[in-house]
């Protein structure tokens, strides 16, 4: 098979670019949970855009509402302008999301990416509360912008902004102090109700329900349950980055309604624009809205085409409960095979919850030759967690139970070839 000329990437591409150190070829084209590359070799891909495309590649759906769109000569940038696709995007989701979970919340359109939505939700708590102390978890991921990176626990990401990362104070996140069997909630109720703790009171409280990027950790319902309500009792907001978990990626629409709580304030990014597409949102309550208008803005907040196969999205996919259904019955599929190849081998666990699962092997090293051989074998997969020690799966919401087999075929084989000799 003839090597794939990457050498324009080398010479002209900064040495940031990242996942195609991983994954060393050239894609061509995609399809539902597939990608190919130039050569016509197909890839199962169990990464899904890193949570971006959670109706898989090119859903045929989204792809023509969005090729009738552009046709049809529909805007495609307005800033914060009002249109018929907005218009169209906002009645779809008040209608179809917020109000059947009995949610009232105000829409801001932040800018595009998911650091965008943090960066204009923690400016929005300071805002509102005056104060400019926020809490964060250990193992948070909140994007790389100074504001995101200074609520996010990992040390190597915080290092490249390059100053120092002020107003944010770290929390152990549920099950981290498991080891010394410390309650992570009389801890933060004591330094937030010591006068002398030193941390002064904070605007807000940011969480994920699920942390992704730091290793696939889950917070219990419970865990959730009463730190709302230890913000609610001290005046504290309460954000939820569902970026990457939000939009069906647990199973409901949003990751934090196992738990039945109602965060001030909940980010949304990466699938929310259904077809890949740039788009964030940040929804908060209707007495938070104290923005001046234009006080926080951004060139491309308003991208059309987005709003488009957003809206489509919605209609086809949270109309019913049907895609809910059957992402919780996929994820008890991943449990049950993840749970098999784990007890073969020493150093190894799983954890997970609907569509996101996690290998977590205690020699680290091991987790990126799992994810190295799956790619040889056609699967792409990528490793979280601190030291990289997670293999974490991310397939489409929208994946066969054949392919999800396949690929599941895959990283056993993968799991075995890389852990022999470490059997139980």
């Amino acid at each position: 098979m003839n090597m794939p000329d990457m050498t324009v990437f080398a010479e002209t591409e900064s040495n940031v670019r990242g996942y195609c150190r991983s994954w060393p070829t050239v894609f061509d084209t995609a399809s539902g949970s597939w990608l190919r590359d130039e050569s016509g070799r197909e890839y199962l891909d169990f990464f899904a855009g890193a949570g971006a495309l959670n109706y898989g590649h090119n859903n045929p759906v989204l792809k023509q509402s969005l090729l009738d769109y552009i046709g049809g000569d529909g805007i495609t940038h307005a800033l914060d302008m009002s249109t018929v696709a907005k218009r169209d995007l906002l009645e779809t989701l008040r209608d179809t999301v917020l109000r059947p979970r009995g949610l009232d919340y105000k829409v801001q359109f932040p800018g595009p990416t998911g650091a965008n939505a943090v960066e204009a939700a923690l400016k929005l708590a300071r805002k509102v509360t005056g104060r400019t102390e926020i809490l964060n978890f250990t193992n948070a991921f909140h994007g790389m912008t100074l504001g995101a990176l200074s609520v996010t626990g990992n040390a190597a990401k915080r290092a490249g902004a390059g100053v120092p990362l002020q107003h944010a104070t770290s929390m152990p996140y549920d099950g981290y102090l498991s080891d010394i069997e410390a309650d992570s909630f009389t801890w933060m109720e004591r330094v937030l109700d010591d006068a002398s703790s030193g941390l002064d009171q904070p605007a807000a409280v940011i969480v994920e329900t699920v942390q992704g990027e730091g290793g696939v950790n889950i917070a219990s319902a419970q865990w959730l349950r009463q730190l709302a309500e230890l913000c609610s009792a001290r005046e504290i907001l309460l954000i939820v980055d569902d970026v990457q978990m939000g939009c069906g990626r647990t199973g409901p629409f949003f990751s934090f309604e196992v738990a039945g709580i109602t965060p001030d304030i909940v980010t949304l990014s990466k699938s929310i624009g259904g077809y890949g597409l740039p788009m964030a949102l940040v929804l908060f309550k209707p007495e938070l809205d104290v923005w001046a208008p234009g006080e926080h803005n951004g060139t491309f907040r308003g991208n059309n085409p987005a709003f488009v196969t957003a809206r489509v999205a919605l209609e086809h996919y949270w109309s019913d409960d049907a895609l809910e259904t059957a992402t919780l019955a996929k994820g008890e599929r991943i449990e049950r095979a993840l749970t098999g190849m784990v007890a073969t081998f020493d150093g190894l666990s799983t954890r997970g919850r609907g569509l996101v699962h996690g290998v977590v092997f205690d020699d680290a090293s091991l987790a990126s030759k799992v994810c190295e051989t799956a790619f040889d074998r056609g699967l792409l997969v990528e490793t979280s967690g601190p030291e990289d020690e997670v293999v974490k799966l991310l397939p489409a919401l929208t994946i066969t139970e054949a392919e999800l087999d396949h690929g599941l075929e895959l990283l056993a084989g993968s799991m075995d070839a890389v852990c022999s000799g470490r059997g139980r």
